[in-house]
């Protein structure tokens, strides 16, 4: 960590502890907090829209359930590599740090400016646009919400999640928890009263299951892009791996507790999407997870609508805690201005990184819309993930180089003025 810088003078104190500061983000992540992090983000707004786009592409029922198992196990085989190289290089910043430690300095470089003024941004403004869409859905029932509501809705989501991570750790993943369960809760809804339209005998959806299954590597390569954005989030964890307790042993744990158990969720939720309708009507429902609510729970159907915007402000929650992480280690490792680098020496949030992210996200809010925003974090954001796994066979091989923390070359110069010296602030690296 960078400490408070100081000047060497004949009136320095004796003791150098007296003039200098040093200021570590706490390990508050445990192992229910990491599983929460992880599920808590994968489970979005992916799993009650995604289903009717991969069933659209693929055209059978059992083929789309073949694409969902096979997304999970594609997250599980790359959080697996994120692990192993998460308990050897343990330095929060995820894909960043990964790519400076194997590549060096040049690559991560690139790789930051990406990340942080682009793809992290535009990840958090697309689901909170969703948190948006079922938050004031009740208040125009019949009609669609108004771009500008919607909007100022997603604002103001990301407004109140700045101020929740800006003030405590502890506080954060405390609502990730509880939001974690409440998603949960509300997926096993959805399970048992799948399992439950099944053993009625409602199975005629699989019969024939395969029938009208398109077999084009375009239109499963689709479908898997389509899968995969319900998956997002499996490499949440590594980048907070300097808060995590015992990251050797909480980082695999709480994978291969998270990423099985989404992946067996989103398969029953799938199979209970069609216990309860047919492909034509799943197709055709817009709102697959409402639409099942209608046909399943009645005058409960409102209690979908409400999981739905829980679970997207508990995705957005959980997206806004790593990304403000990557812009912080970023600019502790040099490659974005210094004040990005500082933390709040009373709450130990790195707030100033969260600011940041925080206007970005707005900026995009603003000036795009979901589907736009979508496609848009999505293409830069695989390229980016496969670096690092790319580079874990050297990882493996020679990991005692990986342990240091070599020197790196500052390729930007700060843009603002060093204001560690201030009462509240101290810069880090």
């Amino acid at each position: 960590m960078r400490k408070r810088k100081t000047t060497h003078s004949p009136h320095s104190p004796a003791d150098p502890s007296e003039g200098r500061e040093k200021l570590r983000l706490k390990q508050e992540v445990g192992l229910i907090s990491g599983v929460s992090l992880i599920a808590g983000t994968m489970i979005g707004s992916g799993i009650f829209m995604s289903p009717e786009w991969v069933l659209h592409h693929m055209g059978s029922p059992a083929s789309s359930l073949l694409i969902w198992a096979a997304c999970g196990v594609l997250a599980t085989f790359g959080a697996l590599s994120y692990a192993e190289l998460g308990t050897v290089i343990k330095e929060s910043g995820g894909e960043y740090i990964y790519i400076l430690r194997i590549f060096g300095s040049f690559p991560a470089f690139l790789f930051a400016y990406t990340s942080v003024i682009l793809v992290r941004p535009a990840g958090l403004a697309a689901v909170c646009l969703s948190f948006a869409e079922y938050a004031v859905a009740p208040f125009y029932p019949g009609c669609s919400s108004p771009q500008v509501v919607v909007k100022c809705a997603a604002a103001a989501c990301i407004l109140v999640l700045t101020i929740i991570n800006c003030l405590n750790v502890r506080l954060a993943t405390s609502i990730m928890n509880v939001f974690t369960a409440a998603k949960l809760l509300a997926l096993l809804v959805i399970v048992v009263g799948g399992l439950a339209l099944l053993a009625k005998g409602q199975t005629q959806s699989f019969q024939n299951a395969f029938q009208n299954t398109t077999a084009g590597i375009g239109t499963v390569g689709v479908a898997f892009y389509q899968g995969l954005w319900s998956y997002d989030g499996w490499n949440n964890l590594n980048y907070v791996t300097e808060e995590l307790k015992k990251p050797e042993v909480t980082l695999p744990r709480a994978v291969m507790i998270a990423i099985p158990l989404v992946t067996c969720l989103y398969l029953m939720v799938n199979v209970s999407y069609f216990a309860a309708m047919t492909p034509s009507e799943l197709l055709t429902s817009g709102a697959v997870a409402v639409t099942w609510g209608d046909k399943v729970l009645g005058r409960w159907a409102w209690l979908i609508s409400l999981s739905v915007a829980l679970s997207t402000f508990g995705s957005s929650n959980g997206t806004f805690f790593s990304g403000g992480r990557v812009c912080y280690i970023a600019a502790r490792e040099g490659h974005m201005p210094d004040i990005l680098s500082m933390a709040h020496v009373r709450c130990l949030t790195p707030s100033p990184a969260l600011l940041f992210t925080s206007a970005m996200s707005l900026v995009m809010i603003m000036s795009g819309n979901f589907t736009s925003i979508v496609n848009f974090f999505r293409q830069p954001e695989g390229p980016s993930q496969l670096g690092p796994i790319s580079g874990r066979p050297a990882v493996h091989m020679e990991p005692s180089v990986f342990t240091g923390s070599p020197e790196h070359v500052r390729l930007l110069h700060p843009a603002f003025p060093d204001i560690s010296q201030q009462e509240h602030w101290v810069g880090c690296t």
